[in-house]
């Protein structure tokens, strides 16, 4: 069953464009509903054991109240929010975590069911392969005239990287996570159908403890959450389960392929912001990213060492080639011998790393050399496979010792080089700092065209390091300072540390000079590639004249090899016009720097910087990517995977394998058959539509001079500042303005009242209403036959289900001033239009109406959100007539966690 925020591949005709299989005949939710209940009655034993029989009934009473008022019952709602305010907090706290808990479970069951529905399909005696998977991808295309070679060609060819980041939307404590995968492990053996009657009262007995564990485990962070946590919950989704994934998936890839692959291929890799991403975050130093680094190579390096152990244990074959002979000397055991040096040398690794990051000298009998990179691990490996190759050993090659050397061409030394992320502005401030001190001139004051000629004299022959600074007196600005700091750490480590440089809020060719300027004054003997980030509407208009600028000037061009990877920004440009209108600046920018990339010859990689939620970018992968403009995606992607969207989308071994599937058959798909061109008449009513979105949108969120305080009233943002979610501050600057709020904070708080205003608002302006039949008539033929267009409405149709302008009254009743309340009923007059609007152009009924197993899942779960949210409310009320109050604060965290998982996002 799919998350709430995710919609199967295949559901409909354009989701499936080329009629993939139906899902299997059987009802195929029993389980999951049998599961679901299963749990329930077990947290319901649980609130009785520990918190007494009358939380129990009232729990129960409260539930029983809001199904009825979901199911249309005259005033059950207000009888609802009128017993939960009357409440004292110390009787409604356990209500609301009796919910949270509950959908917390209900999750943990839908996430298992994924894996259950995959293996299902595996199982399938017709052999019918899940749609979206490897298997039925590449029948498909065989059975459509491609042929093996080209098939195998483009797969050895992919270039996917999937960077994980932390920005701030996992709130659930990793504690916490630890324990909804033992719960996830456990229903897993309750499948088995060879379980003993013993076995499977075991498996009882457990899952009573893990729900009894989970109900006594504090929610709330006792600590703030700094930047090297974060490191670390990053590393663990590798030791949990892409280590595993990653060659399961490849070995999936290859029987379907029905070839080897080379062993050096890696169509899917990782990468990190986690550490490296210090764009408004002053908590990422330097030394925070050394550190990240140096903790990333001693995690890889452990799991090789664990992998290699493995190996020498199995590998006691005696029988070898001359070559492995001369290699391993008279030992009996020549493959342990070969091995035992790897291992030694993985060692050295681990001591070096843990000094780095202990901040110690290493003893001097443990500074060797260690590995010469990536290469200097899987030299000894391949050895040892040409040697079992040789010797009619090819079985055993192929086992382990494969999927090791995969791990190597995947994961290297790093398991995912870390990104570094700043600001524009931040390298600006630095360049005018360093022109000052030795006299270049005023960079403050210079042109655009001066600033580039002075950059690229400086490029092309100063001498300058950064290093003499040193001997100066005067010392830079403390902002100044950590950018100069940070360029000359970067340059320190070792090689295959660092992914990208990416430079946020990009606008101008200096901003991207500037960056490779600070590289060469660092002294960086293999400097990263610099990725400019272009993110609000007027910069995404601007990218392609940027760039052609850049491609224009013959140092640049011979430092980029023909190859430029561009990224653009999802959050931020939603947060400036609106999510429908900055979907189209962000399908014309892309349109446009495809084109000039074509123009002048270079090969083009964009990076996605998509969120979890739809107001971010978020959405079903398979969809996002095959609605992306024609010739965007040429086998190369890059994209964010963020907060809990890690969780989601990797906590699982099984789910891990399916994500990347999906990457993969995606990813080829849009490159063997993408998207037509859109018509000149679907472009000009896009610009229309998007225009009339955009100022729709900016009239309220940034025109009218109510709407900030009625944000901050309606919503939990100021409280939210507050969560120990992430290490990164809610806002850029310390200004309370719109454009310093970031844009994760601006979609969390509206997604708590579950208004969901930003991935909606404009919509109601955009579209027509039913009766301007003229209007609409070119708007469902956009519909029918323009992926861009109908994923862009069918996202919006997902949150419009997910919206409850009840539940928004709610909050507006108890907490916003009388002389702002007309304000609020003219947002949910507004979300009401817009669902009307999209429910004439979709030709439904209900939204989501056409996605069943969605639909379900929203209407289960909207009556146990629903208690949390009245809870809330009451807490806010109470919060913020009394600020220090330690329990209405804790009480407040809990059911921010609840809604979250209710919703399936926080932002």
């Amino acid at each position: 069953m799919p998350t709430v925020n995710q919609t199967p591949p295949d559901s409909r005709n354009l989701r499936n464009p080329s009629n993939l299989p139906s899902p299997l005949p059987s009802d195929p939710h029993q389980s999951l509903r049998d599961d679901v209940r299963m749990l329930g009655e077990l947290l319901g034993d649980t609130i009785r054991a520990h918190e007494g029989a009358e939380v129990f009934v009232n729990v129960e009473e409260v539930r029983a109240l809001a199904k009825r008022a979901h199911a249309g019952e005259p005033d059950a709602f207000q009888r609802l929010a009128d017993r939960l305010r009357r409440l004292p907090i110390a009787e409604a706290v356990p209500i609301a975590r009796a919910f949270a808990h509950f959908l917390t479970l209900a999750n943990i069951a839908e996430q298992h069911h994924r894996v259950r529905r995959r293996r299902e399909y595996a199982r399938e005696p017709a052999g019918r392969p899940q749609p979206g998977s490897c298997t039925e991808a590449f029948d498909r295309w065989r059975t459509g005239g491609l042929q093996q070679p080209q098939l195998a060609r483009l797969v050895r060819d992919l270039r996917i990287e999937l960077v994980l980041t932390a920005h701030p939307t996992e709130i659930v404590r990793r504690t916490l996570l630890q324990a909804h995968h033992r719960i996830a492990d456990l229903l897993a053996r309750r499948d088995r159908p060879d379980l003993t009657p013993a076995e499977r009262d075991e498996s009882m007995a457990a899952l009573r403890r893990e729900v009894s564990n989970m109900w006594q485990t504090e929610e709330v962070r006792s600590s703030a959450v700094t930047p090297l946590d974060e490191v670390r919950g990053g590393l663990a989704i590798f030791e949990q389960s892409l280590w595993d994934a990653l060659p399961r998936y490849l070995r999936q890839v290859e029987r379907a392929l029905g070839e080897r692959l080379p062993l050096d291929a890696a169509p899917l890799r990782f990468g990190s912001w986690i550490g490296g991403d210090r764009d408004g975050n002053p908590n990422v130093t330097p030394e925070v990213t050394r550190k990240a680094v140096w903790m990333a190579r001693w995690t890889a390096a452990d799991l090789y060492a664990r992998d290699i152990d493995a190996l020498r244990t199995e590998l006691s074959l005696t029988a070898c080639t001359p070559e492995l002979r001369a290699q391993a000397g008279d030992d009996p055991e020549p493959y342990r011998a070969i091995l035992r040096e790897v291992a030694a040398r993985l060692r050295e690794v681990r001591e070096r790393a843990a000094a780095q990051i202990e901040d110690r000298p290493m003893a001097e009998d443990a500074a060797g050399s260690g590995l010469a990179g990536a290469a200097g691990l899987a030299g000894p490996l391949l050895l040892c496979r040409r040697s079992l190759i040789d010797t009619g050993n090819e079985t055993i090659a192929a086992g382990r010792l494969t999927d090791i050397l995969r791990r190597v061409a995947a994961f290297g030394l790093m398991l995912a080089p870390i990104d570094l992320r700043q600001e524009a502005a931040r390298h600006a401030e630095a360049m005018a700092w360093l022109a000052t001190v030795w006299g270049l001139g005023s960079y403050v004051d210079a042109t655009e065209e001066e600033r580039i000629a002075l950059l690229v004299r400086a490029l092309e022959s100063d001498a300058r390091r950064l290093a003499d600074l040193d001997a100066l007196s005067q010392r830079p600005p403390a902002p100044v300072q950590d950018v100069l700091d940070t360029f000359r750490m970067a340059a320190a480590l070792p090689a295959d540390s660092l992914g990208a440089y990416v430079i946020t809020m990009a606008s101008r060719a200096s901003d991207v000079l500037a960056v490779e300027l600070l590289q060469a004054l660092a002294g960086a003997r293999a400097p990263q590639r610099v990725v400019p980030l272009f993110e609000t509407a007027s910069d995404l208009h601007d990218a392609a004249a940027v760039l052609d600028l850049l491609f224009g000037i013959p140092w640049y061009r011979q430092r980029i090899g023909g190859r430029q990877e561009v990224m653009v920004g999802y959050s931020d440009s939603a947060k400036d016009a609106g999510r429908f209108a900055a979907a189209w600046a962000l399908y014309r920018a892309q349109e446009q720097i495809v084109a000039v990339c074509e123009r002048h010859g270079v090969h083009l990689t964009l990076f996605h910087g998509r969120g979890g939620s739809v107001g971010r970018g978020g959405g079903p992968t398979h969809l996002a990517i095959r609605s992306q403009p024609p010739g965007s995606i040429r086998g190369r992607l890059r994209v964010t995977e963020q907060g809990e969207m890690i969780q989601a989308q990797f906590g699982l071994h099984d789910i891990a394998v399916r994500t990347m599937e999906v990457y993969t058959t995606a990813t080829l798909e849009a490159t063997l058959a993408p998207a037509a061109a859109p018509p000149a008449a679907w472009r000009g009513a896009m610009d229309r539509l998007a225009a009339r979105a955009r100022a729709s949108y900016r009239a309220v969120v940034y025109d009218d001079p109510a709407f900030l305080e009625y944000f901050h009233a309606a919503t939990p943002a100021p409280e939210l500042r507050g969560v120990r979610i992430g290490s990164r501050p809610v806002r850029r600057t310390g200004s309370d303005e719109m454009a310093s709020l970031r844009a994760i904070p601006w979609q969390f708080a509206w997604t708590q009242t579950r208004l969901l205003l930003p991935s909606w608002l404009g919509l109601e302006a955009a579209l027509p209403a039913a009766a301007d039949a003229e209007d609409a008539a070119p708007l469902k033929e956009m519909y029918e036959r323009w992926p861009f267009f109908r994923s862009t409405i069918d996202l919006m149709e997902m949150v419009l289900a997910k919206a409850d302008p009840r539940i928004a009254a709610e909050y507006d009743r108890r907490l916003v001033p009388a002389r702002l309340q007309a304000l609020g009923g003219h947002l949910r007059d507004r979300l009401r239009q817009a669902t009307a609007r999209t429910m004439a152009l979709s030709g439904h009924h209900d939204p989501v109406e056409d996605n069943p197993v969605l639909r379900r899942s929203i209407d289960v779960r909207n009556p146990y959100v629903d208690p949390i949210n009245l809870v809330q409310i009451e807490l806010l009320a109470r919060l913020r007539e009394s600020q220090n109050a330690p329990e209405l604060w804790r009480a407040f965290v809990v059911t921010v966690n609840g809604i979250a998982a209710g919703m399936r996002n926080t932002g």
